[in-house]
């Protein structure tokens, strides 16, 4: 090499695939037990630290988890990590605490039951140490603040207890097994409340031993408490599917099928209906609002997904109502591929803005789909999450799997998707330019093993069709293009990503599993 020849890196290709490694359980079934319907999650959000997970169930119960493996560190995480220190071990939470968030209600003048389940979880800005959060069922929103309240008892009592004096001040009780001394009107010096009432008085003289003060409070142990703050009720007709906090930590928006309102966090008794697409004649409607979401970084910005596949970009500032969107995105059909299945599939069960805001991402039934806002011609990057499903829609349609709706979630670099399939699979893809990752990982304590075990029961999408697939001599319907089996009973529906490291939370019945990479 000539000394004036200079070194040129080579370029940087996609990042590798991702080793994943199971972390841990919570709430894992025993061979054989019966899943109870209540217990079953069907929400889950890491909040913007990544230190604390939230799930809630079809019980209308939020549970609260607590990252440890940083405590143990003088430093916070992210000093670590600037000073690229190495922290051997994998992230660990612990139970937190839970409270119940709703309760069954009944509409009497709908005559209609209003399901306790969990829809959407969101978690809100932290101050003073108490974590905040919002949590919805389908028609009612509550803004629920957590804190430590300690528990303070009495420590020392600075009166001689071995004497008796005057005026039944100070009585023990001869039937009592216990040597402990109580008072005359029934306290005990070691209770947490006041035990001095009126009936106390000093004898001549006085108490020798009697210093002030005269008693000791100290606090003993914590506990969580969990109380509502705000109930936003009654402003929807149908069912709440979305709900999003806005980045100036003042205003949220919730979505049903027609409407997208904006709430303020202190204002519980109004709200400002900004989308609606209800039509004058009911029997105009084509598509209704599946999922929406507030950009991450402009407050003035949202986004909402349709049923028929297509995502609007809107702008606050544009009117009060906003009737009209400032970009759409949505896919051009391929000539000749309409089929009775393609606007059911083609239906949007979720968004997820990037963490910078450039990208949005979204699953309908067989795909997940990024989009760059400042491109609508169409998704940047299309991933088959389960094309071997295709030959089984009308299985899945005559048994209901066909409107499951999926979850989807985003790395916090970017680099990655993810979103949930049957059999309680779930799916990493890569998505940086020239990346060809795509993990399949099983909801287990051997996330890596691709065969899943053949269900012990038969699975509700065979039902009648059966004899009819087997006649015709096509592969059993538990079967996948793979070979490996598959139950349409077991699906993984909910999953969050870790918002600053490779870790992904996700939900299968009513078990929480937690891998790292």
């Amino acid at each position: 090499m000539n000394g004036g020849d200079e070194v040129v890196p080579a370029p940087a290709g996609p990042p590798h695939p991702l080793d994943w490694k199971f972390s841990q359980v919570f709430g894992e079934r025993t061979a054989g037990e019966e899943v109870q319907e209540v217990d079953i999650i069907s929400a889950i959000e890491f909040d913007k630290s990544g230190d604390h997970l939230a799930t809630g169930d079809r019980g209308g119960r939020v549970v609260l988890f607590e990252r440890t493996d940083t405590k143990d560190h003088g430093a916070s995480r992210r000093d670590l990590e600037r000073m690229d220190y190495s922290i051997g071990r994998h992230p660990e939470f612990r139970y937190k605490t839970e409270f119940q968030s709703h309760e069954p209600e009944f509409d009497y003048l709908k005559s209609l039951e209003i399901e306790e389940k969990i829809n959407k979880i969101r978690w809100c800005l932290t101050a003073n140490g108490a974590l905040f959060l919002l949590s919805t069922n389908d028609k009612t929103i509550k803004f629920w603040k957590v804190q430590e309240k300690k528990v303070k008892k009495i420590s020392e009592m600075n009166i001689d207890l071995s004497k008796s004096m005057g005026n039944g001040c100070i009585a023990s009780s001869s039937n009592s097994s216990s040597s402990r001394p109580y008072l005359a009107n029934g306290g005990s010096p070691d209770r947490s409340y006041n035990y001095i009432s009126n009936d106390f008085s000093f004898p001549p003289g006085g108490i020798p031993s009697l210093r002030l003060p005269m008693v000791v409070v100290s606090s003993h142990e914590s506990s969580l408490v969990a109380r509502c703050r705000r109930v936003y009720a009654h402003a929807h007709d149908y069912h709440i599917n979305s709900i999003s906090n806005n980045s100036d930590g003042e205003t949220f928006i919730s979505a049903d099928d027609l409407r997208i309102n904006l709430w303020n966090l202190e204002i519980s008794s109004q709200s400002f209906n900004i989308v609606d697409v209800k039509p004058a004649n009911m029997e105009d409607l084509t598509e209704v609002i599946t999922s929406a979401e507030f950009h991450p970084t402009h407050c003035n910005m949202l986004a909402y997904s349709s049923s028929k596949g297509s995502i609007r970009l809107v702008d606050l500032r544009q009117s009060a109502l906003c009737d009209s969107h400032s970009k759409l995105f949505e896919e051009q059909e391929a000539p000749g591929s309409r089929s009775f299945f393609t606007e059911i599939i083609a239906s949007i069960s979720d968004i997820k803005f990037g963490k910078d805001g450039r990208y949005i991402l979204s699953r309908d039934y067989m795909t997940l789909k990024l989009w760059d806002i400042n491109m609508d011609s169409g998704p940047v990057a299309t991933f088959q999450v389960h094309e071997y499903l295709r030959p089984k829609l009308c299985d899945l349609y005559e048994n209901d799997s066909i409107f499951d709706k999926f979850e989807c979630c985003l790395s916090g670099d970017g680099l990655r998707v993810a979103t949930g399939s049957y059999s309680n699979l779930f799916r990493v893809f890569g998505c940086a330019a020239g990346s060809a990752e795509a993990t399949t990982l099983e909801a287990s304590k051997n996330p890596m093993r691709r065969q899943v075990p053949t269900p012990s029961r038969p699975s509700r999408s065979l039902g009648n069709s059966l004899t009819r697939v087997v006649r015709r001599g096509a592969e059993a319907p538990g079967v996948d293009a793979n070979g490996s089996s598959f139950d349409f009973t077991t699906k993984l529906l909910h999953l969050a990503w870790h918002p600053t490291e490779n870790s992904i939370a996700c939900a299968a019945a009513n078990s929480l599993y937690m891998y790292y990479a």
